[in-house]
Parts: C-alpha cells; structure tokens; sequence
C-alpha cells in the first residue's frame, strides 16, 4: 500500500475539522495570537500539513499523520439528543439558562458541535458531532440536505393560515415555499 501524503490544508479548517471550534472562532484566536505554528505566531490563510506542529493557547494540537482534517480526530461520533423546552442552542448563555451541551456526555475527542439549532421554547431532536466537516455538510445549503420538520401545535390552525404557509413565507434570507 502506498500513501499519498495530502497537500497542506487552510490552519482554521484543520482545527475546526478536529472539533475545537469554528472556523470563524479559530479565526479570531489567529488574530488575536493564540495559535503558533512551528513555534510562530500564525496568520491567517496559513496551510498546515502533518508534519507541522500546532499550539493553541500554548498547548500541542495532536495533528492527523494522514488523511483529511476530520478523519484525524481518534473517534468521529454522532449524539441524538431530545432538547426539552427552556433549554438554548447555545455554548453559554449570557441570561443563565441551562443550554443544551449542559447535559452532553464528553466526546471520544475533539468538541461536541450542534447540527442546527431550537428556539428555546421547542422540543425535540439536535443532532450533535465532533467532526467539523461533517457538520458542516449537514447544515450548508449549498450540499442541499434536504430536512423535514414535523410540527405539534397547541392549538388548531385556521384555514386561511395554513393556506398562506402553504404558498409560501418571506424568511430573512428570502422567500421559502
């Protein structure tokens, strides 16, 4: 068997791919100069390979000796998780309310990432994972995951309000029918 080493790869996509964050917050550690590379400051746009060694905040980032940044972490793993009401789909929440990775057991390695997110007063499933890419897949919609949503009301929806959701909604981001 021969391996073919992969070209290096964009530093905040290989950090992000290993679950320590996002790429746009690894991007504001870079800036704010708390990851080195090979012993120097880092920018951004650096590409990483292997061999390279990676400190963040002082510490040894553990790099892939091959294969793509998400095939690096020791074990990728996928958490269903039912989200009750009062919970947020957040990391911490500035008015104190519990959030969902309150209760999340520890990952194999890496960070738990959330694949969507509930409003605060909704239940139901999250998908959470440790692998970057992964996420990312499941929730750009340029690789056009197609989601179904299955709503419970609490009340019974009037005609005429149906109708209209049914021809369609104008969202933030445009028209969704």
């Amino acid at each position: 068997m021969t391996v073919v080493p992969l070209p290096p790869q964009r530093l905040q996509k290989v950090l992000a791919g290993l679950g320590l964050g996002s790429r746009r917050t690894i991007e504001e550690w870079i800036r704010a100069g708390r990851v080195q590379v090979n012993g120097e400051l880092a920018d951004l746009g650096l590409r990483v390979g292997p061999a390279d060694r990676i400190m963040v905040d002082g510490r040894p980032v553990a790099q892939p000796a091959m294969g793509s940044a998400s095939s690096s972490l020791s074990a990728v793993a996928v958490l269903g998780y039912h989200k009750p009401l009062g919970e947020v789909t957040t990391r911490s929440d500035p008015q104190g309310r519990p959030t969902v990775f309150d209760r999340l057991p520890a990952p194999p390695a890496g960070r738990w990432i959330v694949v969507g997110r509930l409003d605060v007063n909704t239940a139901g499933l999250l998908l959470f994972t440790n692998d970057g890419e992964l996420a990312q897949k499941l929730t750009h919609p340029s690789f056009e995951i197609k989601k179904i949503y299955e709503v419970t009301l609490d009340r019974p929806v009037a005609k005429k309000d149906l109708e209209a959701v049914l021809a369609g909604v104008t969202l933030e981001d445009g028209f969704v029918a």
